[in-house]
């Protein structure tokens, strides 16, 4: 680089234009000014005596900043450190706040939304095939227990009731007639008893004449006959009355055998024709209706859905890592999506008997050695206060979130103890067998007649 590449040519200068500088900013930051060279150089001193000058100043001015910020610096320190102090106290009372909550707090509580309202759901079927004339329910309607549900066409079974009547009826004469024979039979022993004495007794008294010639031999050879004939006669007459009372003896007509069978009988077919009528077990609320007038059902068709809304339970799915502390009857919270403000109160009763892989339709076998490890779930039975699920009702199916209490962990993990009494029962069924038995003893009272020997009066001769 050549310095006449860093300065200026005047004008006078073979009469040529002064040359812009090539390196204008750097020439700015290094002198300061864009006067020419020439008017730069009559002012060296003085310019050099101004750069001291704002050289002393500079100092002077840091001196100053130094001093101020030396005098702010305490009171700016001390308002930081109290800020960081705040802040780490935040934070430390934080920490502190959350190892408490968990030591006293959320180590005591197993939770899970895995977790579903469950109750009975009761299927109702036809016990006989039949052609459905009236549906008497809807979905979502209020049943009680008894109520007629579905009615079926009740040609067929009235048909069969009086098929059964009258051979209920045939039975109980038929016995009367067994009792009568048996009567007979007895009757006719005596009669063949003193034939039979009678003739051991002209035998007898024939065959000593025999020696004297007073009687000939072929009149002892017959009397002979004749009593022998009289002894079998006497002995069957008693093997008959023998086999008529095994028939009867020991019976009267409402336990005879036959009569008891027509009994059945008769009892089935006045059920049947009052199955016609279909009726609800349980009270609850009709669901799943899948029946329609004039359908053709079979037994056991499942025909509606009846479900007992007063009597739900949750089952709560824990993971096995959460069923160390979980015990039989701890408190447990509930809460759900379809009362979002509200809670219900609950206990646990038990604990599932196996895990829900292992009562699947293809359960897992671990046993081919292609066996992956996976936290199985575990159900437990959360029984509801019947208060509160009287008051907000739920629905079978709804999800739940499950908060389990387990600060008293001195309960049972397993029942110890045996249900004294049926866990569901109806009566609504007794009532048919009652009828049945009342109509079935009027039927036999009605084909029961006096078979007495009436006596027979002396005529006397004219």
């Amino acid at each position: 680089m050549t310095p006449e590449n860093d300065e200026p040519r005047d004008e006078g200068e073979a009469g040529a234009a002064p040359l812009p500088f090539k390196y204008r900013y750097k020439y700015l930051h290094k002198y300061g000014d864009e006067s020419p060279r020439g008017e730069r150089e009559g002012d060296d001193g003085n310019d050099e005596e101004k750069k001291d000058e704002d050289r002393k100043d500079g100092e002077n001015d840091k001196d100053k900043d130094d001093k101020d910020k030396e005098k702010e610096d305490p009171k700016a320190k001390r308002k930081k450190i109290i800020v960081l102090s705040v802040i780490a106290a935040v934070f430390i009372l934080a920490g502190v706040t959350w190892l408490l909550l968990y030591i006293f707090v959320f180590s005591q509580r197993e939770t899970t939304d895995d977790a579903y309202v469950k109750g009975d759901m009761v299927t109702i079927s036809s016990r006989i095939a039949g052609t459905v004339i009236e549906v008497g329910v809807e979905e979502t309607e209020r049943v009680h227990q008894g109520q007629v549900l579905i009615k079926l066409d009740p040609v067929d079974a009235r048909v069969s009731l009086m098929n059964a009547e009258g051979q209920l009826a045939q039975a109980v004469r038929e016995a009367q007639a067994k009792m009568q024979q048996a009567n007979q039979a007895d009757a006719a022993i005596p009669q063949r008893r003193a034939q039979y004495e009678q003739a051991r007794d002209d035998y007898n008294r024939r065959h000593p004449l025999l020696e004297r010639r007073a009687v000939s031999a072929e009149e002892v050879d017959a009397g002979k006959r004749q009593m022998e004939q009289a002894k079998a006669a006497l002995d069957a007459a008693q093997r008959e009355a023998a086999a008529a009372h095994a028939q009867v003896d020991g019976t009267t007509v409402e336990n005879y055998p036959a009569v008891i069978q027509a009994r059945s009988q008769f009892r089935n077919a006045w059920v049947n024709n009052g199955r016609n009528a279909i009726v609800s077990p349980i009270e609850g609320y009709a669901a799943r209706r899948q029946v329609q007038v004039g359908q053709r059902i079979q037994p056991g068709q499942d025909l509606l859905t009846v479900v007992p809304l007063s009597d739900l339970w949750v089952d709560a799915n824990f993971k096995e890592t959460q069923l160390e502390h979980i015990r039989i009857g701890q408190p447990v919270k509930i809460t759900t999506d379809m009362y979002s403000d509200v809670a219900y109160h609950g206990k646990v009763v038990g604990l599932n008997a196996g895990t829900g892989s292992a009562f699947s339709l293809l359960p897992a076998e671990n046993a081919t050695g292609n066996w992956i490890k996976v936290v199985q779930r575990l159900p437990v039975r959360v029984a509801i206060d019947a208060e509160d699920l009287r008051k907000h009702p739920l629905r079978i199916g709804l999800s739940t979130d499950v908060n389990v209490d387990t600060h008293d962990r001195d309960g049972r993990v397993l029942s110890d103890t045996v249900r004294s009494k049926p866990l569901a029962s109806t009566n609504v069924y007794e009532q048919e067998m009652g009828e049945a038995d009342q109509h079935a003893e009027e039927i036999i009272r009605a084909n029961t007649v006096d078979t007495t020997p009436k006596p027979v009066s002396a005529k006397r001769g004219g």
